[in-house]
Order: structure tokens, then C-alpha cells, then sequence
């Protein structure tokens, strides 16, 4: 009774603070009004004030959101007689309000984030047995072999840990191809996994067909395990020695949790972080998902299960028949089966895990593509809104975690609204400059103002909008996809690990290129049309302004899909560990630096009495397991040596495929990521407004040029082998190798 009291107070308070910021008032009133909560933004922002002052910053910009809303609504749109200009004022109002209602389900989800205190430590009888299930396509094998590796010796008890490569790329289906070639190939792979587990300790699992893509993948493995809980890494998610130490424990202090879900942190760039140059000092588009969204969808008990680098109760999949896949993001849609029937989520901050990102433009799309229909597809078949057992908040985490991906629309609507005007000279958008500063600008910069307080260490100003644009050209059409039928899209696979020998452009160009001619087209015309109509004059600024600002994001979106050479598979991790440097029975003492799933580098302690031919001297690299006790003993060819500030420098190549290769780079590069998370943690700084404004400005210019330049001379992109066509339809093998059917 006390609660629904509270909740009806604050609803009313809403209303009437709603009633006051609605009342008329003059252009000079509204100006000083909005300057008034700008300021205080300003200072509560520039002090860096907590607590109630982040309750103050928050209703300042709603004061400020509201009084423009108001204002857009009833003096802005044109007579509903005037169809011509009327029909795309309405979906551009449709836009914005789309905007405001994910800025407002934004704010609640992060209302409360809550950070978790540190898994319970339980001893070593009382820890639960794990099944861990790497499911498998197309990936390469030195991908998947140290991921199993590192798997393999996490820190938990051998006899309650279980390792299994879930393989879809050997299945009966293709093994048994009516294509000889594919078959042929299909056959090779289930050979090589199957020595590779063999070899590493590892349980080999696949299916008589690709039925349901990889959920179908891991209930054929739930099928042929019995654990407790279950951890799913992808094949190129390689997980850090503690994972299970700082996830297995919640389960044991709360019976009704289904999923602990970690952070996905990436060692590479995304094709536009990589061809912008910003992976080293911006934080990565994934970050304020994981950094600040999914701690607030924690706090609802909405936290969703991310496809990897998570750990679930058995019992609690088993209730809903396995992980869904009636859409093609089957982890969300997992987790909201499980959600309500009252199950419960943790999210634990700390990454865990190191993956790979889609290196091209093209594989980037693909993926997100998918993630986009798939949410959509959630949204549609099984709408949160409407599910009885999700409470309020769980609803509205949901629906802001689906509606996001609509994203498309309204960002294409905010590129060509202004053309209307400058070409047609439709008037979708009735305003003065007066109005427009009063209203409109300080609207945006207290949206930004907000984003950056909010996301700032974790989202730079202006990126959202960036990523936005670049995928829109191409989601939409996905989007349209999912609409008109929701059941029709299929999982398709992302590639990872891809070589670019060649700066090149990428062969989803030309879009942004024909978009960002009709922008500057648009630009130009904006002048002489402000030269031959004088009276026209205050609408043409600011319809030009707003048409200026979408041509520098699509100036910038050139240099997005110029893509940069990039012939590492895998990035190299700094590592300081030490061994031995063994050539011809000659042993000399060196420092591992950094490491990768190619080589490593070596400081050597030593100098080699007996001279050494670069490129082809083969040599041994031995390393102590773990820092102590046993040792790796792995072949190696000496690539480089060098002499640098008094030390010898080696760079050597692995050239065995043993399973010791695998275990000494699981242990040496990815068993400790205390380096990652300081890398990661150095890119979190919050950005100046102004200054980054300005920086945005420099950076398209110069992107608009390397994408001219990429246009004229980089045109043809370097020949490169197809990627195998997926044939999405989902025979388990035992650890002997033979298959054995249910």
C-alpha cells in the first residue's frame, strides 16, 4: 500500500511539473528559461557533483526537453490541409519522438546501475560441476584450439570441469554433402577437431544436421551433458584463467539464478575504429553496453544472456525447453523466456573474456544485421510489453533493449529532412532562427549535455550518431526484411580472423558516397538559394546548418569504409613471462613481451654463441606452465632478430600444431588480462563538449579526403577467397570419436 502511495505521488508530481513546463511563454522568456538550465547543467557537470545534484542535472535537461517538445507539437507542424509538406513533417515528428522515448526508457534502465560485489569463493567440494560448450562453424582451427585450450585450464577442479567443442562444421549433413568438394572439406574438418580435441582433453560433439543454428548447436550439446551449470564461450571468445572463480559462486547464494553474464572485450578494432584510427584512444562501441547498460538492466533483474562469455543453470533451461530459437538472437530471447517465469539475472562488470571483432566493413553489417532482425524479431513475436510475466520494469528493459535497433529510420529521416526544404522547398519544420536557438539548439546541446554526463567516460560526443548513420544505409533494408515477414530471417555466421592485404574500399561503398553527394549537392544549393531569396534567408541557415552537420558525419562515414590493411589474424597481448630460446641444443634465457596466436616476441638475456639465419633458422621454446612446474616445449622459427638499445630482439614464428602451442598461448597471452582491462580502462575519459565538437569537425575533413582519395585510387578491393555459404538447417560424437545417434 505504502509503494503504490509513493508511485501515485510521483505521478502526480510528474504531471503537475509536466503542466507548469507546458505553459506559453515569449521567445525571451524561453531563451533565458533554457540558458538558466544550461548553466546549471553546465556546473553541475563541469564540479563533477553526485548524489541528489545527479537528480538536479537530470530534471534541468527535462525542463528543457519538455519545453521544446511542447513547443515542436503545437508550433511547428503545418496544416494537415498542406499534404505535400504535411506527410513528412509527421514522420519526421515520428523520428524525434522516437529519439525522446529511447532518451527517456535510456534513463530509466540506467536509473540505479549497481555495480556487484566479488563472487562468492567456495571451497573446492562445494563448487558445482560446469559443462563448457564452445559452439562452433566455420572458424578457423588455431581460433578454436586455443580457446579450447584456455577453457581447458581454467582455475576449477579438473574432475568437475568438462570442456566440449560443439562443431556444426562437421556435421553428418555436410560431411554427407551431394557437393563432393564440401563434403570433402566437411570430413577434413570433423578430422582435424576431433585429433585437436583428442589431443587438448577436450569432449568432441556434433549433429546429423544444421537444424536452428547455434541454438540447435548447444541444446545437442545440453542433450549429451548432465553439469550443474553451463558456460558458453564462443570460438573466438578465449577466457581468462579466473572466469569461473568470479562467476560460479552467485549461483550459489541465490537459487533462482538462472545467468551470470560477462563483459564481451574485444583485442581488436572494429573495422571503423581500424580505419578511423581510433581503437587505442576511444572507447569501443560495445563499451557502454557493457559498461553502464547492462549494469542498469542488473538493477531490474533484466540483465540478458549475450550468446557468450556467460554461465547458466541447467535446471532453469531445461524448464524452457533449451535455449529458444524461434528468432535468430536466441540469447535475448533465451533470457526473456527465463525472465518470466521469474528467474533471475547477475551481471558481473569485470571482463573476463578476450574475442575478436568482424575486421571488415562488409562482416561488420552481416553482423549487425542480424543482431538487428533478431531483437526486432523478439519484439514482434514475443512483444515484452505484452508478456504477463515480466513486471513493469522488466518490460520497459526489454522494449528499450528491442526498439533501439529501429534506429534506421528515424537516422535516415534526421539526412534527408533537410533536403526537402533546400530542393522542394517543402516546409516540413515551421520556425524562425529566434525559435530555432531558443528552442531547437538548446535542445541539443542539452541532450548532448545529458548523453555526456551520463555516458561521457564511455561514449565520446557525436559516435552515437556516427554508428547510426553508417549502419542505417543498410539496416533498413534488414529491418524491411523482418517487418513484412519476422519468421523469414536466418542466422548467418560472422567471419572473424580475416586478413586485408591492401588498403582498399570497401564493396558496400557506394551508398555512402551517393549519399554524401546529394548532402554536399545539397549544401551548395543551400547557398544559392540564400543569395537569390532574401526572404528565405533565417529558414535557409538553419536548414543549411542542419544539413552541414549530417555532411560532416557522412564525411566522416568515407573514411568508415576505407578500409586499412590489416594482415594480423589475431592482435598481439603484452605478456611478461620468461623461458628459454633453444637452438641447436643451445639454450639462451629470454622475456616473453607479447604474444599471439602467430609468435611472439623475446627479450633475449643472452647472446647466442652460434650465428643464426633469420626466416629460416627453426629453434624451441620452452616455457614453465603456469610460471612453475611443468614446461611447454614448442617449435618455433626464428622470423626476426634485431639489436635494440643494447638487447637482442627475437621475433619467432610457431610452426608445430601440437596442443602445446595451444596451452602455452592460452597461458602466456590470455590467462591474465589485467593488461587488457588497464588498456580498456585508460580509453575512459570524458571528452569536452566543445572541444570534441571541434575535433569532429577536423576529423571529417580529413576522412572526406582519405575517402576521395580511397574512391580514386583504391577502388577495386584485393581478391580474396569466398566465405562458405551457410545452409541453415540443424549425431553427437563421443569422445572416441564415434558418432552416436539419439
Amino acid at each position: 500500500m505504502f509503494r503504490s502511495v509513493i508511485f501515485m505521488s510521483w505521478l502526480v508530481a510528474a504531471a503537475l511539473f509536466a503542466i507548469f513546463l507546458t505553459q506559453p511563454t515569449g521567445i525571451k522568456l524561453q531563451f533565458a528559461l533554457s540558458l538558466l538550465m544550461i548553466a546549471v547543467m553546465f556546473t553541475i557537470s563541469t564540479l563533477r557533483l553526485t548524489g541528489l545534484w545527479r537528480h538536479v542535472f537530470l530534471a534541468s535537461a527535462s525542463v528543457v526537453i519538455i519545453r521544446y517538445l511542447h513547443w515542436r507539437l503545437t508550433e511547428t507542424l503545418p496544416s494537415v490541409d498542406q499534404v505535400w509538406d504535411f506527410v513528412p513533417a509527421i514522420l519526421l515528428l515520428a523520428a524525434e519522438l522516437y529519439y525522446i522515448v529511447i532518451l527517456g526508457l535510456g534513463l530509466f534502465v540506467n536509473a540505479q546501475s549497481i555495480r556487484r560485489p566479488r563472487a562468492p569463493q567456495l571451497p573446492g567440494n562445494e563448487l558445482p560441476s560446469v559443462d563448457v560448450f564452445v559452439p562452433s562453424y566455420n572458424e578457423e582451427r588455431d581460433l578454436v584450439a586455443v580457446t579450447l585450450a584456455a577453457a581447458k585450464r581454467m582455475d576449477y577442479p579438473s574432475d568437475r570441469l568438462t570442456v566440449y567443442l560443439l562443431d556444426d562444421g562437421g556435421t553428418d549433413e555436410k560431411v554427407y554433402s551431394a557437393n563432393a568438394g564440401k563434403a570433402a572439406e566437411a570430413a577434413e574438418r570433423r578430422r582435424s577437431m576431433q585429433q585437436l580435441c583428442v589431443e587438448l582433453g577436450v569432449r568432441y560433439l556434433t549433429r546429423e544436421r544444421n537444424v536452428h543454428a547455434k541454438a540447435g548447436n548447444l541444446n545437442n550439446g545440453l542433450a549429451y551433458s548432465t553439469s550443474d551449470l553451463v558456460v558458453v564461450f564462443d570460438a573466438d571468445h578465449v577466457p581468462a584463467r579466473e572466469f569461473l572463480r568470479e562467476t560460479v559462486g552467485h549461483f550459489a547464494r541465490e537459487p533462482r539464478l538462472f545467468l551470470v553474464q560477462t563483459p564481451h572485450f574485444f583485442i581488436n578494432a572494429d573495422p571503423i575504429e581500424r580505419n578511423l584510427s581510433t581503437f587505442s584512444r576511444m572507447p569501443s562501441e560495445n563499451e557502454m553496453f557493457y559498461g553502464e547498460v547492462q549494469r542498469g538492466l542488473d538493477s531490474w533483474n533484466s540483465a540478458f544472456f549475450c550468446g557468450s562469455a556467460a554461465v547458466l543453470r541447467r535446471s532453469a533451461l531445461e524448464e524452457v525447453g533449451g535455449f529458444a530459437g524461434v528468432s535468430i538472437t536466441e540469447d535475448c530471447e533465451t533470457a526473456l523466456e527465463l525472465h518470466a517465469r521469474g528467474w533471475k539475472s547477475l551481471y558481473v562488470e569485470t571482463p573476463l573474456i578476450a574475442g575478436l571483432q568482424p575486421e571488415t566493413f562488409e562482416s561488420f553489417i552481416g553482423q549487425r544485421s542480424r543482431w538487428c532482425q533478431g531483437m526486432m524479431q523478439i519484439f514482434m513475436l514475443k512483444n515484452p510489453l505484452l508478456n504477463r510475466g515480466l513486471n513493469l520494469p522488466q518490460k520497459l528493459c526489454y522494449a528499450s533493449s528491442n526498439l533501439f535497433w529501429l534506429f534506421p529510420l528515424p537516422r535516415l529521416a534526421f539526412m534527408i529532412s533537410p533536403l526537402f526544404f533546400i530542393f522542394f522547398n517543402m516546409q516540413i519544420y515551421h520556425t524562425s532562427p529566434q525559435q530555432f536557438v531558443a528552442y531547437t539548439a538548446f535542445y541539443i546541446v542539452a541532450v548532448m549535455m545529458m548523453q555526456n554526463y551520463m555516458y561521457g567516460r564511455l561514449r565520446w560526443p557525436w559516435v552515437s550518431e556516427l554508428y547510426e548513420y553508417v549502419q542505417s544505409l543498410y539496416l533498413v533494408r534488414a529491418l524491411a526484411g523482418v517487418i513484412v515477414n519476422p519468421r523469414a530471417p536466418k542466422f548467418n555466421v560472422t567471419q572473424k580472423g580475416a586478413v586485408l592485404d591492401d588498403d582498399h574500399l570497401s564493396g558496400l561503398a557506394l551508398p555512402f558516397y551517393i549519399m554524401f553527394g546529394i548532402l554536399a549537392a545539397g549544401a551548395g544549393y543551400t547557398v544559392i538559394r540564400y543569395i537569390n531569396e532574401p526572404a528565405s534567408r533565417g529558414l535557409l541557415l538553419v536548414v543549411g546548418a542542419w544539413n552541414i552537420f549530417n555532411l560532416v558525419l557522412a564525411g566522416i562515414a568515407l573514411g568508415a569504409v576505407s578500409e586499412r590493411r590489416e594482415r594480423r589474424k589475431v592482435q598481439r597481448l603484452a605478456t611478461d613471462r620468461t623461458g628459454e630460446l633453444i637452438v641447436n641444443g643451445e639454450a639462451v634465457p629470454v622475456r616473453l613481451t607479447d604474444a599471439s596466436i602467430g609468435g611472439v616476441r623475446l627479450l633475449a638475456g643472452g647472446i647466442l654463441k652460434q650465428p643464426i639465419a633469420p626466416g629460416r633458422q627453426a629453434a624451441t621454446l620452452r616455457v614453465a606452465a603456469d610460471g612453475a612446474g611443468a614446461s611447454y616445449e614448442v617449435p618455433v622459427l626464428i622470423a626476426s632478430a634485431v639489436s635494440t638499445e643494447g638487447e637482442r630482439v627475437y621475433g619467432v614464428r610457431f610452426t608445430g600444431i601440437g596442443a602445446d602451442r595451444y596451452r602455452l598461448i592460452a597461458d602466456v597471452a590470455y590467462a591474465d588480462l589485467s593488461s587488457m582491462r588497464a588498456m580498456r580502462a585508460r580509453r575512459h575519459k570524458r571528452r569536452n563538449l566543445v572541444l570534441v565538437s571541434a575535433e569532429t569537425l577536423g576529423w571529417s575533413f580529413t576522412q572526406t579526403l582519405r575517402g576521395l582519395f580511397f574512391a580514386a585510387f583504391r577502388r577495386n578491393p584485393p581478391t580474396q577467397a569466398a566465405v562458405p555459404a551457410i545452409p541453415i538447417r540443424p549425431v553427437a560424437m563421443g569422445a572416441d570419436g564415434v558418432p552416436v545417434r539419439s
